[in-house]
């Protein structure tokens, strides 16, 4: 597990044409602060005046000194960041909570396997691990909400490597634990029907929900997944 992340607490005001930056009050000053997410948070909820958490940016060259990291909701934090999901998977992939994988002592990231980068693999079982991040606060949330080309891709990639012999498993985790069923949107008709083919050749699907515990993410519990 990687160390605590250094917190800073402000107070959300708006978020800037600018989809990636938003103001957030810190000790009184408003300050420009990064948004690590690729939609805008106020599609979600209102986010005006709640409290968050921020980290600072690591890169020199950063825009911002502050990056969001979490935003209170109920009695407790979600977080944004979409990409940490992957991070939190690598982690944590040995606890039982991912038992159905079989053995996994050796687990790569960003392994690339012909012209597909695959975010983790099982090297002990050739297994690809796809992990998507979804952002709802809805008890049944829609995978995905909007079309995206390189998410067809990348499951025509996967339909590839199942006809290869590798085995896949498609990760799909909530940053909200209000979620308590995902299903994938049968509206995106293109990824619904790439989806439901690969899981005829073989490909296994599971989800999960995460939860900041000290400051620091961690599963929180498996969610039914359905197509």
């Amino acid at each position: 597990m990687t160390d605590e992340p250094e917190i800073i607490y402000g107070i959300f005001k708006q978020e800037i044409k600018n989809r990636f930056l938003c103001s957030v009050e810190i000790d009184g000053e408003e300050v420009v602060c990064y948004v690590p997410s690729s939609c805008r948070l106020s599609n979600f909820l209102n986010m005006t005046d709640r409290q968050v958490m921020l980290v600072p940016t690591m890169d020199k060259k950063a825009r911002t000194r502050f990056a969001l990291y979490a935003l209170k909701y109920g009695r407790g934090y979600i977080p944004i960041n979409l990409s940490n999901s992957n991070r939190v998977i690598e982690q944590q992939i040995h606890r039982r909570y991912f038992s159905f994988l079989g053995k996994r002592s050796e687990v790569l990231r960003e392994q690339k396997i012909d012209d597909y980068k695959c975010d983790l693999f099982v090297k002990d079982t050739n297994t690809v691990i796809e992990v998507k991040s979804l952002l709802s606060f809805e008890q049944e949330a829609l995978f995905p909400t909007v079309y995206s080309e390189r998410a067809v891709k990348q499951l025509q990639q996967i339909s590839g490597l199942l006809d290869e012999g590798y085995k896949v498993c498609f990760i799909l985790v909530s940053l909200s634990r209000t979620v308590k069923k995902m299903r994938i949107n049968p509206e995106i008709m293109d990824f619904y029907e790439l989806f439901q083919k690969c899981v005829s050749k073989g490909m296994i699907y599971q989800g999960f929900s995460l939860q900041l515990k000290d400051k620091m993410l961690e599963i929180k519990s498996s969610v039914p997944m359905e197509i």
